[in-house]
């Protein structure tokens, strides 16, 4: 594996080559960010979260965990095309999100944003019908107790999108990520992604039951820990140099542009973090 040099650091990141990166304009101004908004059948915007969903897929497509016979697990899929586009490259994948009664608590399913059932993530003719059943599983999971079974090292990778960011603070967050460590397989990889805190290395939202925002001092921590366990996380903190990188969208905000947004008294955006377990 090819990691980058601390000169590619100051370097705006890129789609062609990712590592743990931030989201900035000019990953959307790529043939690469249209061609994966078509096979999950979006019209290309500027939207911070549909980038989340692009990043993880040329993540896990550029590690070689695309392809049939593969195992994946998502954490807190939601109503996100993830499931049926990796299903559609063969992958086998287990998806998962809150139970019901405790998603409608957090407000997730009067908001649309929690799913029930497998039958509610196959959408938008991503991938035929017959092929995503036999692929796609799905099941309920809290993903601040993550069951014994699926720890134990059985999958070949495992993702979140914007999910880790609502478990109530910071530490249950990086707790979390460490969690899902035990999921995958030596090789393997997890690849989340959530919200950082552009403003402030010091001051941010620690604790709160809907969303807190990562600071680089919090990702750090967590990178220096596990580097020194022989994970493998290289990063770029680059934020971007183009006119959208400078553009805060405010309350109530806009669906494009929308990569930065005032959260309270914070400038956030969508970070992206992948790590590689050992072989």
């Amino acid at each position: 594996m090819k990691l980058f040099t601390r000169e590619e650091y100051t370097q705006e990141p890129t789609l062609q080559h990712p590592i743990s990166q931030i989201c900035t304009q000019s990953q959307f101004m790529t043939d690469i960010y249209v061609d994966w908004c078509e096979k999950i059948r979006e019209e290309p915007r500027y939207h911070r979260k549909q980038w989340e969903f692009v990043y993880i897929a040329q993540i896990l497509k550029t590690n070689g965990m695309l392809a049939p016979g593969k195992k994946g697990l998502g954490f807190g899929v939601g109503q996100e095309p993830l499931p049926a586009l990796f299903a559609n490259f063969g992958c086998n994948i287990l998806a998962t999100d809150l139970a019901a009664e405790e998603a409608a608590d957090k407000r997730w399913v009067e908001s649309g944003q929690h799913v029930g059932g497998v039958e509610q993530l196959r959408f938008k003719g991503i991938c035929e019908a017959e092929k995503f059943f036999s692929l796609v599983q799905f099941r309920t999971q809290d993903m601040n107790a993550i069951e014994p079974d699926l720890q134990r090292e059985s999958f070949d990778f495992v993702w979140s999108s914007c999910a880790l960011e609502h478990l109530g603070s910071i530490k249950h967050g990086l707790d979390f990520i460490r969690n899902t460590l035990s999921c995958i397989k030596k090789g393997g990889l997890v690849v989340h992604t959530t919200e950082y805190n552009v403003s402030s290395n010091i001051f941010t939202i620690k604790n709160n039951p809907h969303t807190v925002l990562f600071r680089k001092r919090d990702l750090m921590g967590l990178i220096k820990g596990l580097r020194k366990e022989e994970y493998i996380i290289d990063i770029n903190w680059h934020s971007g140099n183009q006119p959208l990188d400078k553009y805060i969208d405010l309350p109530p905000y806009k669906p494009d542009p929308h990569l930065k947004l005032k959260l309270g008294r914070y400038v956030s955006t969508s970070i992206g973090l992948v790590i590689h377990k050992p072989e």
